[in-house]
């Protein structure tokens, strides 16, 4: 596990850049450093080890030095893979994953990426041919940033790495920022910076002399896999989890787990101690909100399998925290639990190196309630287009004037849902900050710019393309295409890598994911049931009332902070003279919403944004910024 980064070019690259892109990441991998530079290439890597901690050192070589490769991730299936090149005559000098690389490029090209179990981004520089390939794993665990420039491509780990180039834009991609406000990150390719973009999840790119392609090498198949015998299926999800969780327990440095308490992470930690021969360290977070701490669940896994476990609480004096969070994440970031997640991550940094996690269940094994809200929707008939119209307008209205009143605003939501196809009705429900409440926040100035741009065609073309043949199973590719990767496996990387920390997560193995994918639809959601085949699969391994418990999901009590300990912080940023300034959002649309969020409607969502939008730009985007923020970060230990 560590960061990489590095440049590619018809020229002669600068080494020293590649060095500080190594240097202002060096909490990836605080064990050391490494690097390559010939007259086309420079590549870079901070490593923190986990595997071959003696000799696992990057970059990495073939036998002659002309592949050469710097590796971020894990590759579980390592050990088959080095048995199969020493076999073919291949030399390798380790005893780690990182080697396999180079080797496997020789043998198979680009289609190495489809030999690899694990989580990875990598960088395979080839000297012969001048021609560097880029990779990121098929869900997109690990992350990958580039730019190219006409003579070069460059790479990082983090926007903060490709920041050191004095040459790049700090102009704001506004097509970007337009996304980001209706799902809350900023979904691949783009980047919240002009001409930078992240590589998609299950994406390669390759540069040869100049020219730069991208192109998909995986996504899931949820053609059905025929008929299926539903207690086969709950032993082979048994079978799948044990597997994945036990070869993601291989390491040379201490392991343990996040648990929260839910079934997933519930799951995985049974799978854990049942399959180790020492106490599994498991680590919760709290809060002091009881409609939003789950540690007693927790509680009820950790003492039926004797882990040694390990809780903190968060409460609202912590969240001086949020300017570092800003500064670690790189984007505009909106998802409110990476409050909780960073300090699971500190706490558990101080007893393990590598925590595995729930990751992945609910979009394996359709765990989200809003599945069986869109299962339920499937049943409304598509309105002919003049009523449909009709139906959305008044529905909006009768939304609008719910005033937080659940039977009117669910009315309303109805009328609007019959009005609207199922990629809509999904992209609708997955958005922040919809199309009218953007037109009435933006300035004239932004209004314009983008007012032929709709976010939500982002899910619906995802949806359009899925292989599935039932609205849900379309439903379960757009999230784990675009929620998973851009929200959840972001949120949980640079929380765990801020604080030097591996995280794994069983549930994404591809095998049991392409397994999972196949399976009909009511092994998935059932009625008003969502996770029907899991939680039967698990339940054996877990205490009976921990089944009984609606899910909770990771949240945090923001929107009582908003009008309790970040009420000042959240009026200071985004009406100040800075925000102001900007000319983005009016003035009068910011203060509107502060002020209905003081006096009861719940606008947290849609504030939260605008102030992770904000803290981001002064953390990152102003002159001043990127040195500041670092410098505060190396003050608080990271």
């Amino acid at each position: 596990m560590c960061g990489i980064a590095g440049t590619a070019s018809t020229l002669t690259p600068d080494p020293g850049l590649v060095r500080r892109m190594c240097d202002v990441i060096v909490h990836r991998g605080p064990d050391g450093a490494g690097y390559h530079h010939d007259e086309h290439a420079a590549l870079g890597m901070r490593r923190l080890a986990i595997i071959d901690v003696a000799t696992g050192d990057q970059p990495v070589r073939n036998e002659d030095g002309t592949v050469i490769a710097v590796f971020n991730g894990e590759i579980y299936n390592y050990a088959e893979l080095r048995d199969e090149l020493v076999a073919r005559g291949h030399r390798l000098r380790g005893r780690g994953d990182s080697e396999t690389l180079v080797h496997l490029y020789e043998e198979h090209g680009d289609d190495l990426v489809h030999r690899l179990r694990g989580m990875f981004a990598f960088a395979i520089w080839d000297r012969t041919r001048q021609r560097l390939l880029l990779a990121r794993d098929r869900v997109g665990k690990k992350p990958l940033y580039w730019r190219a420039d006409g003579s070069s491509v460059h790479f990082a780990s983090e926007l903060k790495s490709l920041a050191q180039d004095p040459r790049m834009s700090r102009e704001i991609d506004l097509v970007a920022l337009h996304h980001y406000l209706t799902y809350q990150y900023v979904p691949a390719p783009w980047s919240i910076y002009e001409g930078v973009q992240k590589i998609p999840p299950g994406h390669l790119l390759v540069w040869e002399r100049g020219r730069v392609a991208v192109r998909r090498y995986w996504q899931p198949d949820r053609t059905p896999g025929g008929p299926v015998d539903e207690r086969e299926a709950e032993e082979r999800v048994r079978e799948l989890l044990l597997e994945s969780t036990r070869i993601r327990m291989v390491a040379e440095r201490p392991v343990g787990a996040f648990l929260s308490g839910g079934i997933d992470s519930s799951a995985v930690v049974a799978a854990m101690a049942m399959q180790s021969s020492e106490r599994v360290k498991t680590f919760s977070i709290g809060f002091e909100d009881s409609r939003y701490d789950e540690r007693s669940k927790a509680r009820m896994v950790a003492e039926h399998y004797g882990t040694d476990h390990h809780e903190m609480v968060v409460s609202g004096d912590m969240l001086d925290i949020l300017p570092r969070l800003a500064w670690h994440y790189d984007e505009p970031f909106a998802d409110s639990s990476a409050i909780p997640s960073f300090y699971v991550a500190q706490l558990s940094r101080r007893h393990v190196t590598v925590a595995l996690n729930g990751d992945g269940g609910d979009e394996c094994f359709g765990g989200y309630q809003r599945y069986a809200l869109m299962n339920q929707a499937g049943r409304i008939p598509m309105l002919p287009r003049g009523l449909a119209a009709v139906s959305a307008r008044v529905g909006e209205l009768v939304t609008r004037r719910s005033h937080g009143r659940s039977l009117p605003r669910r009315l309303g939501r109805l009328m609007q849902f019959a009005a609207e196809h199922p990629s809509r009705r999904y992209a609708t429900l997955m958005s922040c900050f919809k199309p009218e409440q953007k037109i009435d926040l933006y300035s004239d100035r932004l209004r314009e710019r983008l007012a032929e741009t709709d976010s939500r065609l982002l899910l619906e073309e995802v949806f359009r393309r899925s292989t599935a043949r039932t609205d849900l199973g379309r439903i379960l590719d757009v999230d784990l295409l675009t929620y998973l990767p851009g929200d959840l496996l972001v949120k949980v990387d640079i929380a765990t890598m801020a604080n030097s920390l591996e995280a794994r997560s069983p549930f994404l193995d591809h095998h049991l994911l392409e397994w999972a994918a196949r399976l009909p639809d009511r092994l998935h959601v059932r009625g008003g049931h969502t996770k029907a085949l899991l939680k039967r699969a698990v339940a054996p391994w877990l205490p009976p009332e921990l089944l009984a418990f609606p899910k909770q999901g990771f949240g945090v009590p923001l929107a009582t902070w908003l009008r309790g300990e970040l009420r000042d912080l959240a009026h200071d940023v985004l009406t100040d003279d800075t925000a102001r300034g900007r000319g983005l959002f009016r003035p009068g649309a910011v203060r509107d919403l502060l002020r209905r969020h003081a006096d009861g409607s719940d606008h947290s969502a849609r504030l939260w944004a605008l102030m992770q939008f904000e803290l981001w730009h002064r953390a990152h985007a102003e002159p001043s910024g990127l040195v500041g923020a670092e410098a505060g970060c190396s003050r608080t230990g990271v």
